[in-house]
């Protein structure tokens, strides 16, 4: 209620302004406690115990600086980053765009944050560390290797991490995606897994998730599902914002940069379905892309997502949406005979 009274001024401010006042209240208003959500939300996926599938997407909480707040708020999950080695400023602005009437975002930050260490500091003094809250790792744009930046940040990353996110799928970085490629994919997981397994006993090892983008061929998809399944992953994130550009009729439908929101929705979805078809279900999927509600997070479920996100979808629906949700999702449950959301996973 309170977020429709204010959306309307909110949104006569600057997309990124308003990002930046959207972390601010959160800081200062979010309640004191995570709600209590039924057993049946429960799951565990790559050895972590999820209170529920709802979990916010990697972009909004690049520093870290709210993990907390979003757990309060009613997300079983916070991924938080991308975050790469050196502090970098990102792509000029502007370079955030709402959609209003697609219901949908387009980015072009470019990995903008303020770099591995200040990230670091924040994370280790949290004063409660049991929620879960995964790290989305990149590489500097000016990086001469990436593999070493990523390398880097899992080791630096994964003592204080719930799972590590391997981002090689935003389309504003130059040359990122290729190293969706088999042979670089399989090279670069190759380092990760080893500064992280350099950088933690094996008890404490957090799962490595690979994050993809929805704009990939067959081959890519088997490809991809093969080393997944051969690197032992812990989840494939499927999918990152899209360079394509289906029917648009917002003013800024001609900016260049990740789309996501309302519009990915069909295509994630399918992708998500590739994906689970591709691995058999031999390695979890985190659906993420045009979830807005419980029925499009119950799709993403039944189609074979162990685990949801989202960040686009709380720009129109405001900071309570985890909690609809998840209140939505046992009611689906309940309707489709389901004791639990595992238990619904992949059966459409």
């Amino acid at each position: 209620m309170l977020y429709s009274l204010i959306k309307p001024a909110l949104f006569r401010i600057d997309a990124e302004k308003a990002h930046g006042l959207a972390l601010s209240a959160l800081r200062l208003a979010a309640p004191a406690r995570a709600p209590a959500y039924p057993p049946s939300l429960a799951s565990v996926v790559a050895g972590i115990a999820f209170p529920n599938p709802v979990g916010m997407a990697a972009g909004f909480d690049k520093d870290g600086e709210v993990p907390d707040a979003l757990l309060r708020m009613g997300f079983g999950s916070a991924e938080v980053g991308s975050i790469t080695p050196l502090p970098q400023a990102g792509n000029p602005r502007p370079r955030l765009f709402r959609l209003v009437e697609d219901r949908a975002v387009i980015n072009r930050m470019g990995f903008n944050n303020s770099g591995a260490q200040v990230a670091v500091d924040r994370l280790e003094a949290r004063a409660d560390t049991s929620g879960v809250v995964g790290i989305n790792i990149g590489a500097n744009k000016d990086s001469t290797d990436r593999v070493a930046d990523y390398a880097i940040m899992a080791k630096l990353m994964a003592p204080i991490a719930s799972y590590l996110a391997v981002n090689i799928s935003s389309p504003n970085t130059p040359g990122l995606r290729a190293l969706q490629d088999e042979s670089a994919l399989t090279g670069l997981l190759d380092a990760v897994i080893e500064a992280r397994d350099a950088a933690c006993p094996p008890a404490k090892r957090p799962p490595v998730f690979l994050k993809v983008a929805p704009d990939l061929e067959p081959a890519d998809i088997d490809a991809i599902a093969r080393i997944a399944i051969d690197k032992r992953l812990g989840a494939l994130i499927v999918s990152n914002t899209t360079i394509s550009r289906p029917a648009l009729a917002s003013v800024h439908k001609g900016e260049s940069g990740g789309l996501s929101g309302a519009p990915l929705r069909d295509l994630a979805q399918q992708r998500l379905r590739d994906f689970r078809k591709a691995t058999g279900g031999a390695v979890a999927l985190v659906g993420v892309g045009g979830i807005a509600n419980a029925e499009d997070a119950w799709a993403r479920i039944r189609a074979g997502a162990s685990l949801v996100q989202l960040y686009s979808a709380m720009v129109y629906e405001g900071p309570t949406i985890a909690r609809k949700i998840c209140k939505g999702l046992i009611e689906l449950m309940k309707r489709d005979g389901f004791a639990s959301i595992a238990e619904a996973v992949g059966s459409e």
